[in-house]
């Protein structure tokens, strides 16, 4: 159940995203990127969750995102590929692997729109220390396998330190593929070029990246886990709220500088 949301006690200081700012988000940053990679496999399971709870989670100087006055959860699983510097070619095994996601949406005071990752999972321990020494993003290392048959995509999940079982993800992308219409709950949800990552000092940083708008479809979710929820400290109950795919995209990095 979702409660009234009131912003933090400092909100005159905060300014909330404007249609302005989240469709110039999609643009293309100044400056050279420093990283290549292709995303594959998208599917994007959010689950709506109540602001405050989100809020109570967030390192200071951001502020829970809200579509609807709901804010929201996503599990996205998908696939790295030809995963590089800008100045070098993808090379075999190093640069394809697999990644699960667990995040959220959020803002900074001047209204940025972003993403904040609770954990990202990865079956490359190269991609791993280089993602939390370099981006100080809370990655982990995992036991993955993705599979396609007969046009359903299987995916399972097990973090290296957990002993449950893996997590398992199932879906049949939908026929139609089309961008995500502006001010859109899954433009909200899929369109996000920012992330923001904070250090071991709580310094907070902001990284951006480039693509093609996302293709978006509506896919047939045969099964799910909410368990990599739970392990970010969240207690999801039923079914997503909504179930995304998406087509390729090819991806530029940009260098993470300091948030303010």
């Amino acid at each position: 159940m979702l409660t009234e949301w009131s912003p933090p006690s400092d909100s005159q200081l905060v300014l909330t995203p404007t249609e302005a700012q989240r469709a110039e988000q999609t643009e293309r940053p100044d400056g050279s990127f420093v990283g290549r990679q292709r995303w594959n496999q998208l599917l994007f399971a959010h689950w709506k969750i109540d602001p405050a709870t989100v809020q109570a989670t967030l390192p200071r100087g951001l502020y829970v995102d809200t579509f609807a006055g709901a804010a929201y959860l996503g599990i996205v699983p998908f696939a790295m590929e030809r995963v590089r510097p800008a100045w070098l070619p993808a090379l075999p095994w190093v640069s394809w692997f697999l990644e699960l996601n667990v995040r959220t949406y959020v803002h900074d005071a001047s209204g940025r729109p972003g993403v904040w990752f609770y954990s990202l999972d990865c079956n490359r321990a190269l991609a791993v220390a280089i993602a939390r020494r370099f981006f100080h993003l809370p990655y982990f290392r995992a036991r993955m396998a993705a599979s396609l048959f007969e046009g359903e995509i299987r995916y399972e999940c097990q973090r290296r330190d957990e002993h449950a079982r893996a997590n398992r993800y199932a879906w049949t992308p939908g026929v139609t593929s089309a961008p995500a219409a502006p001010g859109s709950l899954e433009f909200f949800l899929v369109e996000r070029y920012r992330l923001f990552a904070a250090d071991a000092a709580g310094r907070l940083y902001s990284g951006r990246v480039y693509h093609a708008p996302y293709r978006v479809n509506k896919p047939s979710l045969a099964e799910f886990s909410v368990e990599p929820a739970r392990q970010a400290g969240f207690h999801l109950e039923g079914g997503p709220s909504s179930v995304l795919g998406a087509l390729p995209v090819d991806v530029s990095i940009f260098p993470l500088v300091p948030a303010f």
